[in-house]
């Protein structure tokens, strides 16, 4: 019986089989076996044993693991004891590792394979932006602050802007990886007795054969610092991807209809009672999955907090949180990818809004220029202010109630007027900024796809 809905809802293929209870086994037979690799170079026992024995247990099925599970109940002696038989010689299966050497390392593996994944679909996001970004340059928009008409802006400069916060995510995880991808096998407490004065050549060799780093020290588990880093990362993407989907919500609201989900007209369907609807539900459902990616973070912190040389609190609370946060990112992030490619933007609509606020949203803008012709700034903003509210009460243009002012226009005529309220001669170096965020996103990212 399927219960969970990342079983047949969410995520996508490529990020479930990492996650997979079949891969989880494979990755621990791997460990085992890497450790197997590392005695054999040592001498402990032949390669051609080694290697007979990897073949076979390649072979070994998550069903006759947890058979042996449901009899002895222990899952990693459960893989051991699937792996001794159908081992030529079973005395150096799992000799002097301990349950988390197999488990934690195995997981390094996930995380690994994991992070590729989320690194190219984080760098075509950052590149889905950019492009965007150069498209909508130019496109003067109303900007809003409180939800409240603002100063103008373009739309190139918004995607500019969550661009560059994605590349930082990338430069986030560039430097993350050499912290996280690490791997052990160091024995019950840490001090690996049970190899002797080999302990760290033979962690080495099975990291290397594994391709990751040994852990600089750990007690009978990896420090879960380096999953609380990992998780928080997830989180604070999943904050972005849900600050996008937000603010596409928003500029696809009725009132606004600026921007809008594609949506297939022959076939999809809004609503179940309103046949005109066409609502924004991958951008909603992008920020409903990312609240619950952040909700992991608090466990995953106290799972971190483990008595002495370790307890157990914190395997059951991680098999969830490891699994779920890091397969509803992929998903949230390939949402965000489709949704961002397949945006439309009505510029009518646009230009409608940003003339509907009638010049009140350009009243910095004559302030400014009242202070450069000599007036105290304090000044220009309150008389700014009186006239804007005028605007307000008497339902009139700013341009209207400036023009009827006598000491507005000791220092303007109407085509200066004219000049000062338009939007597109108020965006300072947005345009330069934006150009600057496109050429950095593009370098940065190409290289992921080289």
């Amino acid at each position: 019986m399927i219960v969970h809905p990342i079983d047949y809802r969410y995520g996508t293929e490529e990020m479930k089989r990492i996650w997979s209870e079949e891969s989880r086994i494979k990755r621990m037979i791997r460990v085992e076996i890497a450790l197997l690799k590392a005695l054999a170079k040592l001498g402990y026992l032949s390669e051609d044993s080694v290697r007979r024995t990897a073949e076979k247990a390649r072979k070994i099925t998550p069903e006759r693991v947890k058979e042996i599970e449901a009899e002895i109940k222990h899952d990693v002696m459960a893989l051991v004891r699937a792996i001794a038989e159908v081992a030529e010689d079973d005395r150096w299966i799992h000799f002097g590792a301990t349950s988390n050497d197999i488990i934690d390392t195995a997981v390094a593996t996930q995380l690994r394979d994991s992070i590729k994944i989320l690194e190219i679909k984080l760098a075509k996001l950052a590149l889905k932006l950019a492009e965007k970004a150069e498209k909508y340059r130019d496109l003067v928009c109303l900007g809003r602050t409180h939800g409240q008409a603002a100063l103008p802006t373009t739309y190139g400069f918004r995607f500019a802007l969550w661009a560059s916060e994605v590349k930082r995510h990338l430069e986030r995880l560039e430097e993350m990886k050499k912290r996280i991808l690490v791997g052990q096998m160091s024995g019950a407490v840490g001090t690996q007795a049970a190899f002797g004065k080999e302990g760290l050549k033979i962690e080495e060799e099975v990291m290397r054969l594994l391709n990751l780093k040994p852990a600089e020290i750990s007690s009978q588990v990896i420090p879960r610092d380096i999953y609380c880093e990992y998780v928080s990362f997830l989180a604070i993407v999943a904050a972005t991807l849900e600050k996008i989907a937000t603010n596409i919500r928003l500029l696809q609201r009725a009132e606004t209809a600026e921007v809008f989900e594609r949506f297939e007209k022959e076939k999809q369907v809004g609503s179940s009672t309103m046949p005109h609807k066409r609502n924004p539900i991958d951008s909603e459902q992008i920020c409903g999955l990312a609240r619950v990616i952040r909700g992991f973070v608090e466990p995953q912190y106290q799972s971190s907090i483990l008595w002495e040389e370790r307890d157990l609190t914190n395997s059951s609370a991680e098999r969830i949180i490891l699994v779920e946060a890091t397969v509803l990112l992929d998903h949230i992030l390939t949402k965000t990818i489709k949704v961002v490619e397949e945006l439309g933007i009505d510029e009518k609509a646009v230009r409608e809004n940003l003339e509907r606020q009638r010049g009140l949203n350009m009243s910095e803008a004559v302030m400014i220029a009242l202070t450069k012709k000599g007036m105290s700034r304090q000044q220009a903003h309150e008389l700014l202010r009186k006239l804007s509210m005028k605007a307000y009460e008497e339902d009139k243009h700013l341009k209207e109630v400036l023009l009827e002012d006598e000491t507005i226009r000791r220092f303007f005529s109407e085509e200066e007027i004219e000049e000062l309220i338009k939007p597109e001669n108020y965006l300072g170096t947005a345009l330069e900024r934006i150009d600057r965020v496109v050429e950095s996103v593009k370098d940065f990212a190409k290289k992921y796809f080289e």
